[in-house]
């Protein structure tokens, strides 16, 4: 035996084949489903990770791999953007309170991975924005007054034909002839356009309420749940909704606490209210679900009675802040609390000093590319 040679080590050497097979299947098939905060600290693992990551490429492949809701951006009482992360160590940005921004902004909406905000000087400019690369845009002025409480909702799916997002921003508000009309601005045409069409009644709209799901806008309203479908641009009013508006299932829903349970509603039926009298038809249907929450959260959580606004972005004391899909945001006063339907686990989020009149609007940690 040659005692000069020596036995190769297959599980130290960084050329082994085995081991770069590894290292390739994870870089090129595991990183892009990772939240942006854990893909900045993979960075550090080795420089070909951190080319990868650096890549428009692969915020491209980000983007429309992770779609996890990672936390929640809100006001504080002192007016300053801050971020409540469901998980610390793998979601954040890195300037939560946004002073990359060329103002002090209050947040407006959100919608996976770009965050809308409006500027407090000047005519309150719009700004889309990613907290996690701190690139943003300033919308052109929109041909009609807002308002100081503008109820918009962002509205952007990523895609794999678009490096860049294309987005929309619906805003509902105040018409002159009475009721509430629509404004949509297209980041395709770089313009906003008003359809034309008014939602009239005596109501007030709730601003932070809005949701998006399937094509059409929903809001709460003090008469009901106000319906803008965006390809046919025409508007209704639906019966009130049993607790806060979220998407479940890819439908809308809402969803309150009762006791022990978290109790949730589908829309069933866009048009009871024209149906015959004593019809079987009902507007919302409750579905039949175990999700019971911890005794602890349960007790400590506003039981949100249907048709009443307490409860919901600041109006009263608590309740069912968003629900989408998979997770549940609870708010007991200053007190948070997430849920998660598929593990069916809940966690304290702690206590946060938020202001009152302000959103708190659902983020997702993306690299998206503006």
């Amino acid at each position: 035996m040659d005692k000069g040679k020596m036995r190769p080590n297959f599980y130290g050497n960084n050329n082994c084949k085995m081991y770069l097979d590894l290292k390739d299947i994870i870089r090129e098939n595991a990183l892009r489903y990772l939240p942006a905060k854990s893909l900045f600290r993979c960075t550090g693992v080795c420089r070909e990770w951190e080319l990868q990551i650096s890549t428009p490429f692969f915020a491209h492949n980000q983007s429309n791999s992770f779609h996890s809701t990672s936390g929640f951006f809100y006001q504080t009482q002192a007016g300053v953007p801050s971020f409540m992360s469901l998980d610390p160590m793998a979601y954040g940005v890195p300037d939560p309170s946004l002073t990359f921004l060329p103002e002090p902004v209050d947040i407006r909406a959100s919608c996976n991975g770009l965050l809308c905000c409006q500027g407090r000087t000047g005519y309150r400019a719009y700004y889309i924005c990613n907290p996690v690369t701190k690139r943003w845009k300033e919308l052109p002025k929109p041909g009609a007054d807002h308002g100081p409480d503008p109820a918009v909702v962002l509205l952007f799916e990523p895609s794999l034909l678009n490096f860049i997002a294309n987005y929309k921003l619906v805003c509902a508000f105040p018409s002159e002839l009475g009721g509430y009309e629509f404004d949509i601005y297209s980041s395709e045409k770089g313009s906003w356009r008003n359809p034309g069409e008014i939602c009239f009644g005596d109501w007030k709209l709730l601003p932070k309420s809005g949701v998006h799901v399937n094509g059409t806008v929903y809001w709460l309203s003090s008469q009901g749940v106000i319906a803008f479908d965006l390809t046919s641009e025409r508007s209704q009013l639906l019966s009130s909704a049993p607790g806060a508006l979220g998407m479940m299932s890819g439908k809308l829903c809402a969803a309150y606490v009762r006791g022990q349970r978290l109790v949730v509603s589908l829309l069933s039926n866009t048009h009871s209210n024209t149906m015959r009298l004593h019809s079987d038809a009902r507007t919302w249907v409750e579905i039949q679900s175990d999700i019971n929450l911890d005794p602890t959260v349960a007790a400590e959580s506003y039981s949100y009675t249907p048709y009443h606004f307490s409860g919901r972005y600041g109006h009263g004391s608590g309740g069912v802040v968003f629900i989408g899909d998979d997770m549940v945001l609870l708010r007991n006063g200053n007190k948070f609390y997430s849920y998660d339907m598929k593990k069916k686990a809940s966690n304290s989020l702690g206590e946060v000093n938020i202001d009152s009149d302000a959103g708190i609007v659902v983020y997702v940690n993306s690299l998206v590319e503006l």
